[in-house]
C-alpha cells in the first residue's frame, strides 16, 4: 500500500488565476459558437472535463488545458505569452549566456 502525501494547499493567487482562465475559456467557447460537447469533441477530452476547466478546476492537467486552448485556436498566444524574449527583462538579457541550471541555496 502506497503513503498518502498531503497535498499542499493552493496559494489564493493561483485559486483565483484558475478561475478566470475557466472563466475567459467559457466565453471563448460560447463567441466560436461551440456548445460544451461540441468543444470537447473538437479537445478529445469530455464534456466534463470542458465543464472542470470553465469551473477552474486546478487538478486538470496543463496537457489537457493546451489541448483546449489549441481546440480554441489560442495555443500560440499562449506560447508567445511564457516567451521570455517577448518581455522587457528577457529582451535586455538575450545576448547574456543563461546558466545551464539555477541551484538553490541550502
Amino acid at each position: 500500500m502506497g503513503v498518502l502525501m498531503a497535498k499542499r494547499p493552493l496559494p489564493v493567487k493561483v485559486k483565483l488565476a484558475m478561475k478566470q482562465i475557466g472563466e475567459n475559456l467559457s466565453t471563448w467557447r460560447r463567441l466560436l459558437g461551440l456548445t460544451s460537447q461540441e468543444a470537447a469533441d473538437k479537445a478529445g477530452v469530455s464534456r466534463d472535463t470542458i465543464s472542470r476547466l470553465e469551473n477552474g478546476d486546478p487538478t486538470v492537467s496543463s496537457a489537457t488545458l493546451l489541448g483546449v486552448l489549441r481546440a480554441y485556436s489560442l495555443l500560440d498566444r499562449v506560447v508567445d505569452a511564457v516567451d521570455p524574449f517577448q518581455s522587457d527583462l528577457g529582451r535586455a538579457r538575450a545576448d547574456q549566456q543563461l546558466p545551464q541550471r539555477v541551484r538553490t541555496p541550502r
